[in-house]
Parts: structure tokens; C-alpha cells; sequence
């Protein structure tokens, strides 16, 4: 049986068809951090075409077709997809066949959970390759086994450009929101597809050889509109695209899998590090510079018993973040001022949790021991509070390299007149009514309003009046364990504050919230580093717990509100002359003055936002109306300026003597015609053009062809009113041919205009010269 062969003009489709792909798969490069994507994508693409080009010449059928771009999907993918892992780069194992089919699968999910750029799982990058592969296998298939065979309506060229057209979507959905070359990409997209569109599809199988002469008119036509609808595209995507804030993307919408509050908090097993693990050597940091802290887990969230680490939800606060699957590096968090880049090697020793030990904010992570490496998709990292999860859990063995960036730490007298950063605050929940009261009396002995003064004077106030104990055996008195709202106010109502770090710090962000403030506990460990850094060895002892408020243009500013003192007075009677009782009451007078001074002013600024925004539309309406627009602009704009061709074409032709009117006429339905679909050549007689169009529209346009020629080769004078009656005929001929086409081609026959030039003079003029010579009028 011989081969197929594919035509030179399947070939040009094949080409487009490539060209779509590529633009649609450029919009993955926000999602990747380095060119392997691209790799894959071009490998897949290949893979696609030459897997539906081979079983077409092979004269396949087509179950056997789609056996063999299955089989060619596996052979040929690890080459593209996953060459670090295969043999000698191209040959499969079994981890890179496994990787193929899961990337296939659950390639979709992970690369709208993970932080952007993505690196990691190994399979990230069979996410593009399948797409391309999916995308051209079956978009050739159809270009080979339908419309290379004649079967060119417009139904079947729609369905080949539906591959690259959900490529295209889907890579900016699953993009971020910064967009890569999107107007160019998108305009370059239309453009293509349109220009394919109109100039293959054909109504008829009677094509001659005049139509190829004529195909370069329509392409000079069909250029004015393409660049009309380009340069209006592009200047309408300027100014109407929304921000990116707002620009619409699935992996802002989608919430990762992962629950850190599937955890026990970190916070309430402080005690185990202080009571068990004192000596306890719990992992070995390299690198670690003199001032450094390691952080276990920053805590946002308070529910009256434990302060928590956020759930992911429509509710949750910016300043919160979310954990996400990472690869190599990590997105930069909305607010750092860098003093120092390090890079630090952990390695675990005897801690056994799922929180890994940090050191400031990563910007780059990666796992060193196999068993880790492994698993690396079980990573997440919330680059907003610089905590990170292995869900697999970090024991014996685990080891990790961390490029880090450390917060600076200004000087009380820098901050001064700094605001705090508005973030929304987290939810705080249960806060103990004497703590409340015991922060704002320190508050109230600040010496200015600002809030780095007010802030200092709480973790004074804690330092100075309370007293350290981790509840230990040999500590003077006890201290219970905990900070749940009846810790915090035993804390407070007691004569003297006892407690350790998970106390004070719960308390000090209690009443920084409660102030206005945002603000968060942080746990971790507080080393003692060699002056120059080094290697260190962190035990149980080193625990420790400090808060975190955000200032506007600086960052996360560290306090430490848990005291020194651990000599706690053996008389713990309360006295009545004793300044312990005074903490307790009610703040004073003229402190409640000064907060009904604030508050008016807080209320002000409200109502004076509420005017601004009375005029404002909703930035749900917003974004709804701009997306209604744009659709609606590239639909209108390039038809309003086809129409004005138009009607400029038409007037033109009507102007005149009646013989030239005539002619026109007959132009403008040749021209109305070929704007539908069907054939128009170039060269001959009106009667035998009328002879081809009768085939495809069975209207009888012989006559009007007689009448045609006979006004305008007559040499009499033509009155109005017959070269109106001939354009009457005219637009009853094109009536009719539009009502036996489809809709789909009535549209596109709004948009197409013919645009040559009008042989009406051009035969009056030969005319002329025949009747200076003698000749005989035809």
C-alpha cells in the first residue's frame, strides 16, 4: 500500500500550527526559573508533529495513530522533559517513564502551588512537554486527516486552532501576575490565526489558477484590518489591562493543599526544649554569623488557647503568606531591608519535627541528603514569614543548604517616626481583659506617640517587672507551662509576673495587637556564636521566643520582652502600698482621655475614606467591566473601520455615469461575494464569473451579467435609472448568496473587505482608444 503524501500547502498549515504552539507555550516562562521548560515544550511539540506526520504517511488508522504518539510520548520524553535522570540523557528508566506519567497528571496541580519561579519536583518540567505533544498530535491529526484532504469549512479549521488557543489560556492562567510579553504574544496570536483562518478556508473545490494571482489582493486588504485591530489591541491592552493586583491567575485562586495547622504549634511544646532537651544536641548550623537567629516558625494567629500558624483561606492576611511547594529559589517576601547574605548548612542531628530550623529569609533552598532530595515535592516555604515545612518530617540525617537573607536591625532613635507597615492583622481571638490592661497602662508611659516608643515601652515593661522561670524543679517558684488566655491572665493578676519566653512574647504580641499593631511570635533558637561565625551546635537550651512587628519601609523589627531576673522575691504577699495593685485598675483618666482623643481621629479617617471612595466604583465592577470591554473594543473597532471601507468602496463606485455606476455594481458584487467565501477570479468575462458563482449559490446572476455588459459596452448614455436597477439586482444577488451560507461566515464576512482597483474606467478609457481608431463596440 503506498504512503500518503502531504501537500505543500498542509505543510504551510503544519508551520502555523508550530507558530501557535510556541506562542502559547512562551507564557510558561514566568512559571519556571530557568529555559528547561522551553526544552520541553519544543521536544513535545517535535514529539506531537512528527508522531501524527508518521502515522498519516504510514496510512494509519486512527486508534493505531494514537497507540503510536502514546508510545513516541514515552520513548522520546525523556530526552526533553527529564535528561538528568535518564540514561546517557535520552535513554528511560523506570524513574523517568514514572516521572512522564505523573507529571502528566499531577503536573497541573503542583504548578499553581508552587512558588513562582518553579523548580522542583524533578517532573515540573513534563507539564510543557505534554501540553505541546497533547496539543500538536491532535491538532495535526485533524490538519492531515481533514482539511489536507479537502474538507476545509470553517467548523474543521476552528477545531484544529482549539489546541493552540487552550495552550495559550492555560499558560496564562496557570502563569503569574506579571504577565511575559503579553500584548506582543497575544496580538501575534490573532494575527496568525486570522490570516490562517480566512486564507484556507474555501467554499468550493473549483479553484483556478486566477485565484492565486488574486490571494496577494486579499492579503494587501487583509493586512489594513489586521494592523488596524493590532494597533488598537495593542493600545486598548495598555490602557485597560488591569493591574497586577488584579490581573486574574488560577494559582491566586487556588489554595495550596497544605494546613500547617495540621501541626501542633511549635509554641506549645517550648517547655519540652527547656525540661527535656537542655542538653540535647538538636542540629549542627555552618555559616551562622554573631547576632544570627534560627527560626522554627513564625506565629500569627491566636485563638484564646495557642498562637498559630495561618491557614490558607480567602481571610487570610497578606503579611500571613501561604506555604508553598518550592524549588531551587524562592520569591523575595513583600517586605526585607537586607543588612547581611549568607549562606548557612544545616545539618539535623537529633531534632525530630516537621519544622526545619531557618536563618532570616531564604531566597534560595536546597536539600543535600538523598532520602531528602527525594522527596523534595514534600517541602514547603512561606517566603513572607521565612518559615518552612517537610512534611515528611526533618530527623537523623537531614541536611540542607540555605542562601539567606538577614533583616536589619535599626536603632530605636532610627525608627523613630516610622508607622507601622498596614498590614491586615491575623485573627486574634480570647485576649485576656487584664493583659489588655496592663499593655495599654505601659503604653501609656511612652514618652511620644509613636509606635517604636509605645512598643518599647511594653517589652520594658514586661523586662522590668517580671521575672524569669521555666518551671524547672530547681527554678525559686513554679511557672505553669502554656499561654492560653487563663495563662495570661495568671501572668498579670499575679504580684509578680513569673514566666519564661512562650509567655512573654505571647503577651507582648496580645497587646501589640490590641494597640493596632500587627504583630507575631516568633520560635526558635538563639546560639551562641563564635565572634568571625562558624560551625555551631544548637541543643534545647538555646530555645527561645521573641515578637515581630512590620515598620513601614524596613521590615520585621525583632523584640525580646522576656526579662533577665530569675530571683524572684520569696514574699509573694501582695501589700496593699505595693505598686503591683496599681497595674491591675483600670487605666487612669487622662490616659482614657487620650484614647477618646485617638479615637475620633481613627473615625475621621474612615468617614474621610468613605467620601473618597462614594465615587468609586467596586473593584469587583471594575474588573468586570474592563473585562466586558475588551472583547467587546476588538470586536467593534476593526468592524467599524471594515464598514468604513466599505461604505467608502461603495460610494465610490456609485459615483459617476450611468455605464461606470454599472460596472461598479457588478464589482461590488464580485467583491461581496469573494468577502463571503466563495471563488472570485480574476481575468474573465462577467458571464462566465457568473457561470462559476451560479455553481456554489444557484442564483441567477446570467442575466444581470447581459445587462451589465450591454450598459457598459454599449457607447449610449446609461440613464440612472437602469444602473440603479442593475445595483438593485446586484444586492438582491449578495442577499441571497448570504442567506445559503452559514453564520459563521456571514461573520467573518463583516470583518474581510476587498480592496483593488476599479476596472470601470479602465475599460471606459479602452473604449475611447477603440473608437479613435474605428474599432467596433462589443
Amino acid at each position: 500500500m503506498p504512503a500518503n503524501r502531504i501537500a505543500a500547502q498542509t505543510w504551510a498549515d503544519l508551520v502555523v500550527l508550530a507558530l501557535l504552539v510556541l506562542l502559547g507555550l512562551a507564557g510558561f516562562a514566568t512559571s519556571y526559573e530557568d529555559l528547561g521548560f522551553l526544552l520541553a515544550g519544543v521536544g513535545g511539540l517535535l514529539v506531537g508533529l512528527g508522531a501524527a506526520v508518521g502515522t498519516h504517511l504510514l496510512r494509519l488508522p486512527l486508534l493505531p495513530s494514537i497507540l503510536g504518539g502514546i508510545v513516541a510520548y514515552f520513548l522520546l520524553g525523556t530526552a526533553f522533559a527529564m535528561p538528568q535522570h535518564g540514561i546517557a540523557v535520552v535513554i528511560p528508566n523506570l524513574q523517568t517513564l514514572s516521572g512522564l506519567a505523573v507529571g502528566a497528571v499531577y503536573g497541573w496541580a503542583d504548578i499553581v502551588t508552587l512558588a513562582a519561579p518553579a523548580g522542583a519536583p524533578d517532573y515540573i518540567n513534563v507539564l510543557p512537554y505534554v501540553a505541546t505533544w497533547a496539543v500538536a498530535t491532535t491538532s495535526a491529526t485533524m490538519l492531515l486527516r481533514w482539511i489536507g484532504r479537502g474538507h476545509r469549512n470553517a467548523g474543521t479549521l476552528l477545531l484544529a486552532l482549539l489546541g493552540p488557543l487552550a495552550l495559550y489560556v492555560a499558560s496564562v492562567l496557570i502563569g503569574t501576575d506579571e504577565p511575559f510579553l503579553a500584548i506582543a504574544r497575544g496580538a501575534g496570536f490573532g494575527a496568525l490565526a486570522l490570516l490562517w483562518l480566512g486564507w484556507r478556508q474555501r467554499g468550493s473545490a473549483t479553484i483556478d489558477s486566477a485565484q492565486r494571482t488574486l490571494n496577494r489582493k486579499k492579503l494587501a486588504g487583509s493586512a489594513i484590518v489586521i494592523v488596524a485591530a493590532l494597533v488598537v489591541g495593542g493600545l486598548g491592552g495598555v490602557l485597560v489591562a488591569p493591574s497586577q493586583d488584579q490581573r486574574f491567575v488560577l494559582r491566586e485562586e487556588i489554595q495550596p493543599p497544605f494546613d500547617p495547622q495540621r501541626f501542633p504549634s511549635p509554641l506549645s511544646g517550648y517547655r519540652k526544649y527547656t525540661k527535656d532537651l537542655t542538653e540535647t544536641e538538636l542540629f549542627r548550623i555552618e555559616g551562622l554569623q554573631s547576632g544570627d537567629l534560627v527560626r522554627l516558625a513564625s506565629m500569627d494567629s491566636y485563638n484564646g488557647r495557642l498562637w498559630q500558624v495561618s491557614s490558607p483561606g480567602p481571610q487570610t492576611p497578606e503579611a500571613a503568606g501561604t506555604f508553598r511547594l518550592v524549588g531551587r529559589t524562592i520569591p523575595d517576601p513583600t517586605l526585607l531591608t537586607t543588612a547581611a547574605v549568607e549562606t548557612v548548612t544545616v545539618e539535623v542531628l537529633e531534632y525530630d519535627d516537621v519544622w526545619l530550623p531557618q536563618v532570616g529569609y531564604a531566597s534560595g533552598i536546597e536539600l543535600l541528603d538523598e532520602a531528602s532530595a527525594a522527596e523534595s515535592d514534600a517541602l514547603r516555604f512561606n517566603s513572607e514569614t521565612g518559615t518552612a515545612v517537610l512534611t515528611s518530617g526533618a530527623d537523623e540525617g537531614t541536611s540542607y543548604r540555605i542562601d539567606t537573607r538577614i533583616q536589619e536591625r535599626p536603632e530605636p532613635t532610627e525608627l523613630a517616626g516610622v508607622p507601622v507597615e498596614g498590614f491586615a492583622r491575623s485573627s486574634i481571638d480570647g485576649t485576656a481583659d487584664l493583659l489588655v490592661a496592663r499593655g495599654r497602662e505601659y503604653a501609656s508611659s511612652s514618652p511620644t506617640s509613636d509606635p517604636i516608643d509605645q512598643l518599647r515601652a511594653v517589652e520594658t515593661g514586661f523586662k522590668a517587672n517580671g521575672f524569669l522561670s521555666h518551671g524547672l524543679a530547681s527554678d525559686a517558684v513554679p511557672s505553669r507551662a502554656g499561654h492560653g488566655a487563663d495563662r495570661m491572665t495568671l501572668l498579670v493578676e499575679q504580684a509578680f509576673m513569673v514566666g519564661d519566653e512562650e509567655q512573654y512574647a505571647s503577651a507582648m504580641a496580645l497587646i501589640a495587637n490590641d494597640l493596632g499593631f500587627p504583630a507575631r511570635v516568633v520560635m526558635g533558637f538563639a546560639p551562641e556564636v563564635p565572634e568571625g561565625g562558624g560551625e555551631v551546635v544548637v541543643t534545647g537550651d538555646d530555645v527561645t521566643a521573641w515578637v515581630e512587628v512590620p515598620f513601614e519601609g524596613v521590615g520585621w523589627v525583632p523584640f525580646f520582652p522576656t526579662p533577665d531576673e530569675t530571683d524572684v522575691p520569696q514574699d509573694q504577699e501582695p501589700k496593699p502600698q505595693s505598686e503591683p495593685q496599681p497595674q491591675v485598675r483600670q487605666p487612669p483618666p487622662d490616659e482614657s482621655a487620650n484614647e477618646d482623643l485617638l479615637t475620633p481621629v481613627d473615625i475621621d479617617d474612615a468617614e474621610d475614606e468613605d467620601k473618597d471612595d462614594a465615587f468609586a466604583l467596586p473593584p469587583w465592577l471594575v474588573t468586570l467591566l474592563t473585562i466586558l470591554a475588551i472583547p467587546v473594543l476588538l470586536y467593534t473597532i476593526p468592524l467599524l473601520i471594515v464598514m468604513l471601507l466599505k461604505h467608502l468602496r461603495r460610494r465610490r463606485r456609485r459615483s459617476g455615469s450611468g455605464d461606470r455606476q454599472a460596472a461598479g455594481a457588478w464589482e461590488e458584487l464580485v467583491d461581496r461575494y469573494a468577502e463571503l467565501g466563495y471563488p472570485s477570479p480574476v481575468g474573465r468575462t462577467r458571464a462566465a464569473t457568473a457561470q462559476l458563482l451560479e455553481r456554489d449559490t444557484a442564483t441567477g446572476l446570467g442575466a444581470l451579467a447581459t445587462r451589465t455588459d450591454d450598459a457598459v459596452f454599449s457607447g449610449r448614455d446609461v440613464p440612472s435609472e437602469e444602473s440603479d436597477a442593475i445595483w438593485t439586482e446586484a444586492e438582491a444577488a449578495v442577499e441571497l448568496a448570504r442567506a445559503s451560507t452559514s453564520r459563521l461566515r456571514r461573520e467573518l464576512a463583516k470583518f474581510r473587505i476587498r480592496l483593488r482597483r476599479d476596472l470601470a474606467g479602465a475599460g471606459r478609457r479602452a473604449l475611447e482608444r477603440m473608437d479613435g481608431k474605428g474599432g467596433r463596440r462589443r
